[in-house]
């Protein structure tokens, strides 16, 4: 089973965007079966799950804020997990044991960008971090590459120690295909094409052996 987390202690930054997104290009692209834990009390990704068209590519949501991932399909080949907010300390070690590809979303703010690299830092000192035994990498998301906090986030960005995937502009796509229940990747290409170009790298990466441990 191939098992990707989304994951950010800082609450607001896309975390249960990216993993709907990320959910839905697997089960729209994929003859795999796909499955959605949400550990989020929120359950934003289970509400996303909720407005899902019945003819669209099915999707196995998990409550895993109350179930863990004891009610998880057998069958699952492509597992996403949104991972919650302020997971530090034991919780966080105890996330990362799910994972052997963790996303972290990034968002273009001083404040954002502070808490990011606190994260980051105690991340990378997990112990299945620290031994390899789970790829690490960061998305820039809902980004304004026209405003000057834009600089600070790749200034901040080249200084981790640990890949920058993608950088996703902030557009008003995410929030049709999420009222909708669908990905990025099943909204009409004429209205989505730029933000699928831009998924092209982290969708690259994902599908490669370098986003999983050797």
């Amino acid at each position: 089973m191939r098992t990707i987390m989304v994951i950010n202690a800082k609450g607001g930054c896309g975390k249960s965007t990216l993993a709907t997104n990320i959910a839905g290009y697997f089960a729209s692209n994929w003859d795999a079966v796909t499955s959605l834990a949400d550990y989020d009390p929120q359950a934003s990704s289970l509400d996303w799950l909720a407005r899902r068209p019945p003819e669209r590519d099915k999707i196995h949501g998990v409550d895993a804020h109350k179930h863990g991932l004891t009610h998880l399909d057998r069958n699952t080949d492509f597992l996403i997990i949104d991972a919650p907010a302020r997971s530090h300390g034991s919780e966080l070690t105890q996330m990362v044991r799910h994972a052997e590809t963790i996303i972290v979303p990034v968002l273009p703010s001083p404040i954002d960008i502070g808490a990011a690299a606190k994260f980051v830092t105690e991340l990378l000192d997990v112990g299945k971090v620290e031994r390899r035994e789970v790829k690490v990498a960061v998305v820039a998301n809902r980004v304004r590459e026209n405003l000057l906090i834009y600089e600070e986030l790749e200034k901040f960005l080249d200084t981790l120690k640990v890949p920058v995937i993608a950088t996703l502009r902030d557009t008003q796509n995410y929030i049709r295909a999420y009222s909708r229940g669908l990905g990025i990747h099943e909204l009409a290409e004429y209205l989505s094409w730029p933000d699928q170009e831009q998924w092209e790298p982290l969708v690259e990466w994902l599908e490669s052996r370098r986003s999983r441990p050797t």
